[in-house]
């Protein structure tokens, strides 16, 4: 639902933070979630917080006071769960105002103004929480994947997200339950690319497979049933990157690999020296990628280097709330 105006800034928003890549404050709809999963996941969320018997200590308060204030960055990063932290205000009570001075993929420093919030106060503080949540959680999976970007050397000039022909960070499967949509798009907020979404987006045929079959036979079974759909594979070993790239495969996954491994393997991936994006095989590093290590392993020019510590591991942006109560 579309927020409605709340009272003037009395506060200017300050952007910035260091060792980030990302992108622009400018609006771009593929930054953002579904709508249908936002509201599922927000009314789950609510349901755990109010349920059975409602915010017990907001009920104290007097039911016509209201506030104003907002919600404020404390550290350095990037911006994302826009939406979920406004339908959690807007499930709890839809005449609570929001007026967002940011939108995800936006950076923000320390005294940021993420948006201005004005209505009944009972209904502020039962929302408060879950907003917080979201816009915590997912602003610290966005930041994370910033720095990524960044230390992969994906900024294109302006600090606008990976350039053309530059490695990309990729994320994994190793999502939140539940929360796996809000998450892949707090990745693009930061600047990554979302891997696949679910078992049905692409095959991705890895060891525990291969423990039944062989890589010919997995990849010429795979096009044959699904023509046209992503079909990669987990190799470990130089062998297994050759026997890959001779069956078809459109990707190889290159698991635990050093540098100097993956350099070597994107060679038999890129035998034309066409670079990033541009191969006829796509080469993903995955295993031993940390902020230490990703220059190394771009340097060796494969397509994506893949993180599941982007969805697993991030830590929270600090944000908070700071009300003043209305006379």
């Amino acid at each position: 639902m579309a927020p409605t105006a709340a009272p003037t800034s009395r506060r200017r928003a300050r952007r910035g933070g260091a060792g980030l890549c990302w992108h622009s404050g400018v609006s771009r709809p593929d930054v953002h979630p579904p709508r249908a999963a936002v509201r599922e996941a927000v009314a789950r969320a609510l349901a755990e917080d109010l349920l059975p018997l409602g915010d017990l200590t907001a009920g104290l308060l007097p039911p016509h006071t209201v506030a104003r204030g907002a919600i404020v960055s404390r550290a350095s990063g990037v911006l994302a769960g826009r939406m979920a932290a406004a339908e959690a205000f807007h499930q709890v009570d839809p005449t609570v105002r929001l007026q967002w001075d940011l939108d995800d993929g936006a950076p923000v420093g320390p005294g940021s103004v993420v948006v201005e919030v004005g209505g009944p106060l009972r209904s502020i503080l039962s929302a408060e929480r879950t907003a917080l949540n979201f816009l915590c959680h997912l602003s610290g999976v966005a930041t994370l994947t910033g720095r990524y970007v960044a230390a992969v050397g994906g900024c294109a000039e302006g600090g606008d997200g990976p350039g053309a022909g530059a490695t990309r960070v990729l994320d994994t499967r190793k999502t939140t339950p539940g929360l796996r949509a809000l998450e892949k798009a707090a990745v693009r907020a930061g600047g990554g690319t979302n891997h696949r979404g679910s078992l049905s987006e692409g095959v991705l045929v890895k060891d525990n497979h291969l423990a039944g079959m062989g890589i010919a036979q997995a990849v010429a079974l795979a096009r044959a049933r699904w023509p046209g759909r992503m079909v990669e594979v987990e190799c470990d070993r130089r062998e297994q990157v050759e026997e890959a790239v001779r069956a078809g495969a459109t990707m190889v996954l290159l698991d635990n690999m050093t540098p100097e491994e993956v350099a070597a393997c994107v060679a038999l991936a890129d035998p034309g020296g066409r670079g990033p994006g541009r191969r006829p095989v796509a080469v993903e590093v995955s295993g031993g990628v940390s902020l230490d290590t990703a220059p190394a392993y771009a340097a060796a020019r494969p397509d994506f280097v893949s993180v599941g510590a982007l969805t697993h591991s991030a830590p929270a942006l600090d944000l908070g709330l700071d009300l003043d109560p209305e006379g």
